[in-house]
C-alpha cells in the first residue's frame, strides 16, 4: 500500500482518502488514553475514570456508542470514533450512496511537524542532544540505554523519555539505571508523536547540555511517519531479525541516521549476513552509518560510547 494513499472500506463504499498519512499503512489517528507518568507516581488528586456515550444521526437513523477515558492533566484528550455506521467530523464528508468513491485531501501530518520544529528549537535553544531510537520489539533499546547510562552517567547527562503501549516496566529500568524517566503509554497508538515529546519534556526538566533520549513504541512501520524534533533518529535491528529488514522497512531506514546491529553475539547462532544488512540499508539510504555491537558481552559498545561522546556537543 502506497504511503500518500489510505483505502477505508466500510460496509459497501470506497472512501479513498489521498493524504500525507500519519501510518504508512493502518492509518491510526491520535490515540485516546494517552498517558504521561514518573515512576511511582499515582494518579493526581480529582482524576479519574469514568464512561460517556454519544448519540449520532444520520438521516433517518441514529445510534450510540460509548467509550471509557481517564480525564487527566498529562496530555489532551481526543475522541476518535470508529463504527460501521462511518461518521466524519471536521476536514471529511460522508455518502450513503452505495458504490460512491470519496476523496478527501488533507495534511494528517502538518500539526505534528510544526510541533516537532517547536520541539526542536527548544533543544537547540537548551543545547540538548536529542535521539529518537526505532526499532521493531526486542531488538534491544532498554538494554542499550541501560547499558549507556551505567557506563556514561558520570560523563554525560541523560534524560530518558519511554514510549510504549501499556505497563511502566522500561521507565521503572532506567530508573533504576539512573536515570530521570518519564514513560508514555500510547493505549491503542503505536507511535509516538510530537505532541506527546511536547508535554513529556514538561514534565521530565531537561536540564541543558544533556542527552535525551527518546525510545520509541517498538514498531518499524508508523514512527517513521513522525517527526518528534530529535537531533538523529537511531534504528536498531539485531541479528535475531532477518537481515533484509532495511528492504522491507525502507521508510525508517531511510529516515534514520544510524544503524546499530546489535546482538552480534549470537552470530554464530543466528542466520544473519551483516554485510548484506548493511548492503540493503545502504540501497535506501547510502549516507547510513553502522554499529556493531552486543550489548550483553560489552563487544562494540567502546565505538558507540565514543560517537555519543563526540556528537553530543
Amino acid at each position: 500500500m502506497s504511503s500518500n494513499k489510505l483505502f477505508t472500506f466500510v460496509k459497501n463504499k470506497n472512501y479513498n482518502l489521498n493524504t500525507k498519512t500519519m501510518c504508512d499503512t493502518c492509518g491510526c489517528g491520535q490515540p485516546d488514553n494517552v498517558r504521561i507518568t514518573i515512576p511511582g507516581e499515582e494518579l493526581k488528586p480529582g482524576e479519574h475514570t469514568h464512561s460517556h456515550s454519544h448519540t449520532h444521526t444520520h438521516g433517518d437513523h441514529e445510534h450510540t456508542h460509548g467509550h471509557d477515558h481517564i480525564h487527566s492533566h498529562y496530555y489532551p484528550h481526543t475522541n476518535d470514533h470508529r463504527n460501521d455506521d462511518a461518521h466524519h467530523h471536521e476536514g471529511s464528508t460522508h455518502d450513503h450512496s452505495h458504490g460512491k468513491e470519496l476523496k478527501v485531501e488533507i495534511d494528517i501530518l502538518q500539526k505534528n511537524n510544526l510541533l516537532a520544529e517547536r520541539n526542536r528549537g527548544y533543544f537547540e535553544a537548551k543545547n540538548i542532544f536529542t535521539l529518537n531510537l526505532v526499532s521493531s520489539p526486542g531488538s534491544g533499546k532498554t538494554s542499550l540505554l541501560e547499558r549507556t547510562i551505567q557506563e556514561l552517567g558520570k560523563e554525560l547527562s541523560f534524560f530518558i523519555i519511554e514510549g510504549d503501549q501499556q505497563t511502566m516496566n522500561d521507565a521503572n529500568r532506567i530508573q533504576k539505571a539512573g536515570a530521570p524517566v518519564v514513560q508514555i503509554n500510547t493505549g491503542n497508538g503505536c507511535h509516538l508523536d510530537a505532541e506527546m515529546i511536547n508535554n513529556a519534556i514538561k514534565k521530565l526538566d531537561v536540564t541543558d547540555r544533556a542527552v535525551l533520549f527518546i525510545e520509541n513504541v517498538g514498531n518499524l512501520v508508523c514512527p517513521a511517519m513522525f517527526d518528534l524534533g530529535e537531533s538523529k533518529r537511531i534504528v536498531i535491528m539485531s541479528v535475531t531479525e532477518g537481515d533484509d529488514k532495511p528492504i522491507k522497512y525502507p521508510t525508517m531506514f531511510q529516515s534514520s541516521d544510524i544503524c546499530i546491529i546489535n546482538k552480534t553475539d549470537l552470530l554464530p547462532y543466528v542466520d544473519f549476513d551483516v554485510e548484506k544488512a548493511k548492503e540493503y540499508a545502504l540501497r535506501v539510504n547510502p549516507h547510513m552509518t553502522f554499529l556493531e555491537l552486543s550489548v550483553k558481552t560489552g563487544e562494540g559498545m567502546e565505538t558507540w560510547f565514543e560517537w555519543l561522546c563526540n556528537s553530543s556537543f
